[in-house]
């Protein structure tokens, strides 16, 4: 749900008369109501605990994803979605936590992994059908689609999703504020999150502006155009791929290798050729998915290690995920404005390489007992 309009980027572009810069904002606008999300339901899920705030979540959610198709205008529809990303924040603020404290520590990582994967996964299904029925009927029959697999999934999580059994509640008297300078006092932390903004942010950038490419230059229709996002099946297998190799040697290792291989993958999206600017962003997806699936592992084990609250040292890299996020996609409007697609790419390089530095800079600093 959170990304479905990016395939319809182009659609959206014509059927209200905005521009393409304009048009990002459908996707912008609710990663950035996500990320505001995260830094109030990361500390209540500490709090009230995990799964009440992954239903809540997920049924507001759903509710708003039935609302977006029967938009009147370019400003209810932002209106929505940045409704929607509010209510989707209950799900990355708790995740990563919740397997955390219910798994034991040897299967963690590897079950972080597949829930990364399975969020690419969703990324895939959202984005690829929305690019196939758009052609059938519309961008309002293809979020139409998405809004009933949104509510079929809500049942499913509601059924499935056993119970925390290990969580144990902040005390109430806890202050937010404590909680909060106990998750940025670490510089390990404060970089990870760096890493996540860096990420997301050249990631999303990259699917955005392939969008435009594909339809102008190459000449594809959205429903052909769509199918890159298949390349999201591979992300799917890095993540935890990635999370068991970091299990055996170190994320010190494994997330610099991994944001190398992003770098890699845009180089091989300034050939003119089709297939390898294809194969381009499936080495992006590969690369972006590895490193972060083990980054937000990292993220929870560094902070159960030193004693910080999990829930919100988690919701903060959640917080500069999809922060970066709202940036990148915007400012990925730009540049292919400004310079097409060599601008693009200068772009999310400059921020794949700050990525690498961050890296490597962290790969420096000193490590607790398992990170």
């Amino acid at each position: 749900m959170l990304y479905e309009p990016q395939a319809l980027l182009p659609e959206l572009t014509r059927a209200f008369g905005v521009s393409p810069v304009a048009s990002t904002l459908a996707i912008s606008v609710s990663t950035a109501g996500l990320a505001l999300g995260l830094l109030v339901l990361g500390p209540l899920s500490d709090r009230r605990g995990r799964t009440a705030i992954v239903h809540a979540g997920l049924v507001v959610s759903a509710a708003l994803a039935v609302a977006v198709p029967l938009s009147p205008s370019w400003e209810f529809l932002l209106v929505v979605r940045a409704l929607q990303g509010v209510a989707l924040a209950g799900l990355p603020a708790v995740g990563v936590a919740y397997l955390r404290e219910e798994l034991h520590p040897s299967i963690s990582g590897r079950a972080i992994g597949l829930f990364i994967g399975g969020n690419a996964i969703g990324g895939l299904t959202g984005r690829l059908l929305g690019g196939l029925l758009v052609d059938v009927g519309g961008w309002r029959t293809a979020c139409a689609a998405i809004a009933v697999l949104g509510v079929a999934c809500t049942v499913a999580v509601r059924l499935l999703l056993p119970p925390s059994r290990r969580f144990v509640p902040v005390p109430r008297g806890a202050p937010l504020l404590r909680q909060l300078s106990q998750a940025v006092t670490d510089p390990v932390l404060l970089g990870i999150y760096g890493l996540a903004a860096l990420l997301m942010g050249s990631f999303v950038a990259v699917y955005n502006a392939a969008t435009f490419r594909l339809e102008g230059p190459y000449g594809l229709p959205t429903s052909l155009a769509s199918l890159v996002f298949l390349s999201y099946l591979l992300g799917s297998g890095a993540s935890p791929a990635a999370g068991w190799l970091a299990g055996r040697s170190s994320p010190r290792v494994v997330v610099p290798v991994s944001v190398a291989v992003m770098g890699a993958g845009l180089a091989l999206t300034l050939a003119a050729s089709l297939g390898l600017f294809v194969a381009g962003v499936a080495v992006v997806t590969v690369g972006f998915f590895a490193a972060h699936g083990v980054a937000s592992g990292w993220v929870a084990t560094r902070a159960a290690l030193g004693g910080r609250p999990v829930g919100q040292a988690a919701s903060l890299y959640s917080f500069w995920y999809y922060a970066g996020s709202s940036v990148g996609g915007t400012v990925a409007g730009r540049a292919w404005d400004a310079g097409g697609w060599p601008a693009v790419v200068l772009l999310t390089g400059s921020m794949t390489a700050g990525a690498l530095v961050l890296t490597l800079v962290l790969g420096r600093t000193r490590s607790l007992a398992a990170d």
